[in-house]
């Protein structure tokens, strides 16, 4: 497996995510919360999703917000499971 080219990475963000980024090579989301205890309830589901799919990403928390960074540490960029996993983490 190889990274995707920047070109189609850009293709795949418009045409399957919304309100991510391309930072660096990876993808990144932030979301809101009304508080902290919110926050962590998404990224406890969150880091769900990840698990039944063994793919990771990087979180952070925050009070009242959290944010997301995947890509394929394997692979040193982006691939279709990062794109996979970030539309599954925008539908919980």
């Amino acid at each position: 497996m190889s990274a995707l080219p920047p070109e189609r990475a850009t293709e795949l963000l418009a045409e399957r995510l919304r309100d991510w980024a391309i930072v660096d090579g990876r993808l990144r989301k932030e979301w809101r919360f009304a508080d902290f205890a919110a926050a962590l309830a998404f990224v406890n589901r969150a880091g769900a999703e990840c698990e039944k799919r063994n793919h990771h990403a990087n979180f952070e928390l925050g009070w009242g917000r959290a944010a997301a960074t995947i890509w394929t540490h394997s692979v040193g960029g982006l691939t279709e499971a990062d794109f996979e996993l970030a539309a599954a983490l925008d539908e919980l």
